[in-house]
């Protein structure tokens, strides 16, 4: 049954099965284990190196699911340090700001309400996923026994930290915001996720935000789908735009961790694109710097990158990628397609709520509507991602290879083939039996031949 729950980047599955209180007594058992050696390994000796940040969301299953995951904790010998109910950037920052040997946060993200799960991560907010530990907290959950364990007793204390989280992202916020010198009206939909309770505590006093919220109520469900990739998921927050003439529109999935952004005509703006014009912004007047980006992104991201004087890096799908790029080349700024994007002055971690910071900046720092600002990105026409179901991922790979193989520019993550006025990258999802195609293209024509071409091969698209 362990081996069910456990995805490439986090533990995740229904509940109550196959995830339910003994699982997650035996993955907090387990997590504080690894936690702890791994504080041990870097030389921390201190109290702090045996204790343990625990956040949840939402869910109606998360508080049950919590505390059976503390108690395995506590078995194990950890401190438990209980945030409550928070996003997940919250748990990054409770982790650095108390200095712990890690944390985890209860959720399931995007995915619906029958859902749950855990992201652990590790000293100073590092991913714990595959390739980075997950394995070993999964052999070790695995042979965890409550019934053999002597709990250990390590201490549990529950801590207020929202002032200090509030006061941490406001200091990103434009001093003309925080001010009301300028003003600005935003519609936020939370989908009744934990946008809904982060945006009211840390944005809800500052003078210049006029906040619109669409499901902030918190009643262990979900509005709608939490998850911001599916367009028809964005239809209330556009609609709310221009129903009520705002600057822009946010979108947070179901933990807060990612935030999308609609312009103030009604428009979603895809999220390599809003990276564009962030780090467009961030290079200009700067002395250079290097910029993350997943290898799915508008090519134009790398150009506007470069012509700016910065260093471009790219990277492969996924926080543990991405946030280890950005440690390795400490990059300023990230940004994944899927929404994700990490700062350095975050942790180097990915925050929906420092994202919305870094769009009110934006916006109010413009000299035009952001509309205007964001076409100066589209020179390129996408596809986005699509996604096919196939018989055997290797064997599909293998066909596009054969079509395509004089292409063939990279094998970061995927195959990404370059054919002149298109190029594209396929690969194998993480998560699901699917390939994820992504096509861009000079123009439209271009890029609608090229995804002809790739259909034939791969067949009917899927969702």
């Amino acid at each position: 049954m362990i081996g069910k729950v456990f995805k490439a980047y986090d533990v995740r599955a229904v509940y109550p099965r196959p995830l339910n209180e003994k699982i997650a007594w035996q993955i907090g058992h387990a997590t504080a284990s690894y936690l702890m050696g791994e504080a041990a390994k870097s030389g921390r000796l201190d109290p702090m190196a045996r204790t343990i940040v625990v956040g949840r969301d939402m869910r109606n299953s998360s508080p049950d699911l919590r505390d059976a995951l503390v108690q395995g904790i506590r078995d194990a010998g950890a401190r438990v340090i209980d945030v409550g109910m928070v996003d997940t950037s919250f748990v990054y920052f409770a982790i650095n700001h108390l200095d712990s040997a890690g944390g985890v946060q209860v959720t399931a993200s995007h995915n619906a309400a029958k859902y749950n799960g855990f992201k652990i991560s590790g000293l100073r907010a590092r991913p714990v996923g595959t390739g980075s530990g997950l394995e070993e907290v999964k052999r070790l959950a695995a042979i965890a026994d409550r019934q053999r364990v002597h709990p250990a007793g390590g201490g549990l204390e529950s801590r207020d930290l929202w002032t200090e989280y509030r006061t941490f992202l406001l200091k990103g916020l434009d001093a003309r915001v925080l001010s009301g010198e300028r003003r600005l009206r935003v519609v936020v939909d939370a989908a009744c996720g934990m946008g809904g309770v982060m945006v009211p505590k840390v944005f809800g006093e500052v003078s210049g935000l006029e906040i619109i919220p669409l499901g902030f109520e918190t009643t262990g469900d979900f509005k709608h789908e939490p998850n911001p990739l599916i367009d028809s998921n964005l239809d209330g927050v556009r609609a709310a735009v221009v129903e009520h003439g705002a600057d822009f529109g946010v979108y947070f999935d179901g933990d807060a961790d990612r935030c999308m952004m609609i312009d103030e005509t009604g428009r979603s703006i895809g999220c390599d694109i809003l990276f564009a014009w962030m780090v467009d912004a961030a290079l200009r007047g700067s002395a250079g710097g290097a910029f993350v980006y997943d290898l799915r992104s508008s090519r134009v991201v790398r150009e506007v990158i470069e012509a700016r004087g910065g260093t471009a890096v790219e990277s492969r799908v996924g926080h543990v990628f991405m946030k280890a790029a950005l440690r390795d080349h400490h990059a300023t700024l990230g940004g994944e397609l899927s929404g994700h994007f990490y700062f350095r002055d975050h942790f180097g971690t990915d925050s929906g709520a420092r994202t919305f910071i870094e769009i009110c900046n934006l916006v109010v720092s413009a000299s035009k509507k952001p509309s205007k600002c964001l076409a100066a990105f589209g020179r390129y026409a996408s596809t986005g991602e699509v996604n096919f179901k196939v018989e055997d991922v290797g064997d599909a790979l293998a066909a596009v290879g054969t079509v395509f193989g004089d292409s063939e520019t990279s094998r970061l993550d995927g195959v990404s083939y370059d054919l002149g006025d298109a190029w594209f990258n396929v690969r194998a999802s993480n998560t699901e039996p699917l390939l994820r195609l992504n096509v861009e293209g000079i123009d439209a024509a271009a890029r609608d031949a090229a995804f002809s071409r790739i259909k034939d091969i791969l067949g009917t698209p899927v969702g």
